[in-house]
């Protein structure tokens, strides 16, 4: 499903998925209220969201849709679109459940493997991106991160805490299998368990709870 107020915006996503064999554009709406209207009964399985729209903006309706969610009734997946100098409220939307975010601008070939990887649940999309989006935005947006919050990560071995210390630093699987000298899969597993602890949904929200507990913090490497 595409969403977005801007029908060349929406045009030019669709002409690119279209020509995709294993994707199906099975809806484009213009605002997020239209977007929640017409979600049950389609089978969608990710939904490109804009963030400013009338009506309802992508920020509450990503929170919407991610509320609906339970273990036996899976919701779609929501990338989040923004524009090249990276919209403030992308955060507000990673913390609403967006699994990831994609730049307007993005080519045919970061578009589809975006939407490729939110589908299969790796947010391979967000590490990298998401850490500098954080830099620049959480300073502005959060305050200290208190007891309560870090009290949170207690819960983690401490070789939990070194993976999700790494993922909070953008590091990938790769890299973290490296640097800790564990196997890859270990590393899978791990992240696995922490995402089960914390009562995270994916990579992404690791990523953001790594800075509002302090773990990370802005300008680290």
């Amino acid at each position: 499903m595409i969403v977005d107020d801007q029908a060349l915006v929406r045009a030019g996503f669709r002409m690119v998925l279209d020509a995709e064999p294993d994707i199906e554009v099975v809806a484009e709406l213009g605002d997020g209220q239209a977007a929640l209207d017409a979600l049950p009964g389609r089978g969608v399985d990710v939904v490109l969201m804009d963030i400013r729209m009338p009506r309802l903006d992508g920020i509450e309706a990503t929170r919407r849709i991610v509320a609906r969610g339970t273990p036996h009734r899976p919701v779609p997946k929501v990338l989040v679109l923004t524009t090249f100098d990276l919209d403030e409220y992308v955060y507000a939307a990673l913390r609403a459940g967006a699994a990831g975010f994609l730049l307007k601008d993005a080519g045919p070939s970061e578009l589809l493997a975006a939407i490729r990887a939110v589908h299969t649940g790796d947010a391979v999309v967000a590490p990298g991106p998401t850490r500098r989006l954080l830099d620049r935005f959480l300073p502005l947006i959060e305050s200290p991160a208190s007891d309560d919050d870090r009290s949170r990560l207690e819960v983690l071995t401490e070789r939990e805490h070194e993976v999700l210390l790494a993922v909070g630093r953008g590091l990938n699987n790769t890299e973290i299998a490296s640097s800790l000298f564990v196997a890859e899969a270990t590393v899978k597993t791990h992240i696995g368990r922490i995402l089960a602890k914390l009562g995270l949904r994916d990579r992404v929200q690791m990523v953001v709870l790594a800075y509002e507990t302090g773990l990370v913090r802005v300008g680290d490497h």
